[in-house]
């Protein structure tokens, strides 16, 4: 399979079923060389984040209704002649041709030819509005706008549709910093300390990370900035009991176990059994012996965790609103799906709270931008939980972000995935 077919079919299996690109993507390459896995992982997360823009060219060329594969099959050759520098415009052309041969009929496939090469020959429209025009829908535009203004919602649409780069947290029970970087490079990879914080590196053109050497041996796993600097806020140390209410993929539960020095007692709990697989065996792979799963729903009680833990991580269920720059389906999502989020996770935060032992912290976060979710769930828990406060929260001096109880990051800001983090502490 071309990567062109691969992107196709993820594009259409998002369409179709509704399945996320990542998964879509990660079923479909398995095995491929990895220039053409990236090649398609590239097409097809372009096409999603240039979606609107996309659509708003193709209806200038093409009129009347089309057939959605055809949608697709034109979404990803004016992609690749819009935003691509490597690949000849006659390929893409012809490559988009035959998918509609085999996909559609002889008349889409002569549409498709005539659309494209008509676009080659033309000065493609400019959208009047930021919505079209970095492909968000006018609500979540809207919605950003409102907490935002418009100029830094702008700057934050632009950084929604760069890569962004892939981040690795250094497994300091076992390697360091250097060790990672000189193997990331002997295996091909561009590796760089990150910028501001420690034990941390940045890659790309790795192509799978699971193949190499050092993943396999537990030097290092994948989690952005900001999620470690959640871990980081709770000021764990080694011998405490602490809680990772909602811990699946895993990456907070091993930054966690990893300041402990693999040493106390850590429960990391989802309400997915097999969530709670994948926990384990990176657990195993990263040599951390201190990570007890348990199969628990976060806003349900467990008796014997009352007053027990010494820091308790609260990453809660979310809109994702501030990781579309690595999941640009989310951008598309209907927000009236996200309103009912705020109860949810205002019931989970008063759960946790209850686990907290006197003197000890609640670390509250989400991969979300909007204050609904963010502020407004802690200030109403502030409100109702008299025994906790907030503290403030130290961040590495370079990274720019300003010390304090509540921080909103954001990717056009920070250079981090759009994340939220407020520390409380229990009155003593």
């Amino acid at each position: 399979m071309t990567a062109r077919d691969a992107a196709l079919k993820a594009l259409i299996a998002c369409r179709k079923g509704g399945a996320w690109s990542d998964g879509a993507l990660k079923e479909l390459l398995s095995g491929m060389d990895r220039r053409d896995a990236a090649l398609a992982s590239r097409l097809c997360y372009g096409v999603l984040q240039n979606r609107m823009l996309l659509d708003f060219w193709i209806a200038a060329f093409a009129k009347g209704k089309l057939q959605p594969v055809v949608q697709d099959i034109l979404r990803l050759a004016v992609y690749q002649l819009r935003f691509t520098d490597k690949i000849p415009a006659s390929a893409a052309v012809n490559e988009a041709v035959e998918q509609a041969k085999r996909l559609a009929n002889p008349a889409a496939a002569r549409l498709v030819n005539g659309v494209l090469r008509k676009m080659l020959r033309s000065e493609l429209p400019t959208p009047e509005d930021i919505a079209t025009k970095y492909s968000h829908p006018q609500e979540l535009v809207s919605l950003l706008e409102a907490q935002f203004g418009a100029e830094k919602t702008e700057l934050l649409l632009q950084s929604h549709n760069a890569a962004p780069q892939t981040v690795l947290q250094v497994n300091t029970l076992i390697a360091d910093a250097r060790q990672v970087l000189d193997e990331l490079e002997r295996s091909g990879a561009n590796a760089q300390p990150h910028p501001w914080l420690e034990n941390c590196v940045t890659v790309s053109g790795t192509g799978d990370l699971e193949h190499m050497e050092a993943y396999k041996n537990g030097w290092f796993y994948v989690q952005d900035a900001a999620a470690r600097l959640a871990v980081e806020a709770a000021g764990l140390q080694p011998g405490m009991q602490a809680l990772d209410c909602c811990a699946a993929p895993g990456g907070k539960s091993f930054a966690a176990a990893i300041a402990m020095g693999n040493a106390g007692r850590l429960y990391s709990c989802d309400i997915h059994p097999h969530k709670l697989k994948l926990i384990e065996n990176g657990a195993s792979r990263l040599h951390i012996s201190i990570i007890n799963t348990r199969l628990q729903d976060a806003s349900q009680p467990v008796k014997e965790w009352e007053n027990q833990m010494d820091a308790v991580l609260a990453d809660v269920p979310c809109s994702g609103l501030g990781v579309i720059r690595k999941k640009p389906d989310i951008r598309y999502k209907d927000l009236t799906q996200t309103e009912r989020l705020p109860s949810l996770q205002a019931a989970i935060l008063s759960r946790q709270a209850s686990y907290v032992k006197p003197g000890g912290v609640l670390v509250y976060s989400t991969c979300t931008i909007v204050r609904r979710e963010n502020e407004e769930v802690c200030e109403r828990f502030l409100a109702d939980n008299p025994d906790f406060s907030t503290e403030i929260v130290r961040f590495p001096p370079a990274s720019g972000i300003p010390d304090a109880a509540m921080t909103t990051l954001l990717p056009c800001d920070h250079g981090t995935d759009g994340f939220f983090i407020c520390k409380f502490r229990r009155k003593a």
